[in-house]
């Protein structure tokens, strides 16, 4: 198994433990985008002890792992601007939608959401769209 393979597999299993552990710890879906932006427009200020301990891990823990895995390629656009401009797209597109994969496509698909299901089927779509038109099409990315 080529090691692209047994990142993803690792990453996956632990976002899903991660979200096992929210739901059983406190009954809150793991939805990253939630999280933050209940702390950004103040509307979860009753767990803000809760959203900033997930956010300090979410930071944290790749800062400590660092050293280890220092060459890790992500294949990442090297534009400072389109980086920024991808965040903050990715970032309206999950207020938009009340929910980012997280939410919707681990945590709603595992629960047979509906909505979860057709969200993340639209997300997908529109990355594939944008993979399409930015990096095939454009070249941008």
């Amino acid at each position: 198994m080529e090691p692209d393979w047994i990142w993803g597999l690792a990453g996956g299993f632990l976002i899903g433990l991660g979200g096992v552990v929210l739901l059983w710890g406190n009954g809150r879906i793991m939805g990253a985008s939630g999280i933050i932006g209940g702390l950004v427009d103040g509307s979860g200020r009753s767990e803000w002890a809760d959203r900033l301990a997930f956010l300090a891990g979410t930071f944290g823990v790749p800062l400590l792992l660092y050293p280890f895995f220092s060459e890790v390629d992500t294949h990442i656009s090297q534009s400072a601007a389109v980086l920024v401009a991808a965040g903050l797209l990715v970032g309206i597109g999950t207020r938009l939608a009340n929910g980012c994969t997280s939410g919707h496509g681990v945590c709603g698909i595992s629960r047979l959401s509906v909505r979860g299901i057709v969200a993340t089927l639209l997300y997908l779509l529109a990355g594939g769209a944008s993979v399409l038109l930015f990096r095939h099409i454009w070249g941008i990315i």
